[in-house]
């Protein structure tokens, strides 16, 4: 089988690569290169490809800057109508496109699951909805779409999980803020399960939370952390620290939704990392 994949060279991109290879799948990079020349170099590189990937991104968690924002728009939701609008024309379409998203699109707190269509009306909101809509556009191409709201991605060697270890092994962790705000988060090796079920089952369609059915919060991650590295976590980071750092792009750091996986639990999808202990203790594992 051929995926073409965009954002192959990155945290999850090059996860789902290695995961996809021990399957005999094959990846075909999408390319900042080949989005730049158009939806026609775009629409080549599908050609005879069985499944899309959609994952580019520039990074959210950074100072939103105006520059940035404008990267952190254009660098998804363009993108994703070039794929989108790649999908016609073919003479032999991919079965299935999946395309990530993130739980920003859902307000602070909850519980929200799939069927809550309330989203915040902020740049972290409207963002996740542009991005989310292009990619729905797929389906009038013929193409079965299924859009991933990804909540924190922990895994090995890249993310959240790298950012934060160095300072936690040094003993020198904390909570971010008053550490209430909910973290939805998911082990990597789930979110590379759900995807490949949505790329062989064809029941797949539309849109799901990709995050544990147990979420935490800051202050259950820090301890869950040091708890996993046997170190001490009790310097927190004040909140007017983290709105110096971050500037706007703070609420991501700051605020929080509780996601529910409801419609991946309801077609049977079992997590394999449900607790935020387990999760760490198998990373953090030698």
């Amino acid at each position: 089988m051929k995926i073409a994949m965009s954002g192959s060279t990155g945290f999850v991109g090059s996860y789902l690569k290695a995961v996809f290879a021990e399957k005999g799948w094959l990846v075909v990079p999408l390319l900042r290169a080949d989005f730049v020349q158009g939806v026609a170099a775009v629409h080549a590189k599908i050609e005879g490809c069985s499944a899309v990937v959609n994952l580019a991104g520039a990074p959210i968690a950074a100072r939103w800057t105006k520059a940035h924002k404008k990267a952190l728009y254009e660098s998804r939701v363009p993108l994703t109508q070039k794929i989108a609008a790649a999908m016609h024309g073919l003479e032999r379409r991919p079965a299935v496109f999946i395309s990530a998203s993130g739980v920003g699109i859902y307000p602070s707190g909850g519980p929200w699951n799939e069927d809550d269509g309330e989203c915040p009306d902020d740049f972290l909101g409207r963002l996740a909805w542009d991005w989310e809509q292009a990619a729905l556009e797929a389906r009038s191409a013929g193409v079965r779409t299924a859009v991933f709201r990804f909540g924190v991605v922990l895994g090995r060697g890249g993310g959240a999980l790298a950012k934060m270890l160095p300072l936690f092994r040094l003993g020198l962790g904390g909570v971010i803020g008053t550490g209430m705000q909910p973290v939805s988060w998911v082990h990597i090796a789930d979110l590379a399960r759900a995807i490949s079920a949505a790329i062989e089952d064809t029941s797949f369609g539309g849109v799901y939370n990709l995050c544990a059915p147990q979420p935490t919060t800051n202050a259950g991650l820090t301890r869950a952390l040091a708890a996993a590295l046997n170190r001490p976590a009790f310097l927190p980071v004040p909140a007017f620290a983290v709105k110096l750092a971050f500037g706007e792009g703070a609420c991501v750091l700051l605020d929080g939704q509780i996601a529910v996986p409801k419609r991946l639990t309801d077609a049977g999808f079992r997590f394999q990392y449900q607790r935020i202990d387990d999760a760490l203790a198998d990373l953090l594992s030698d």
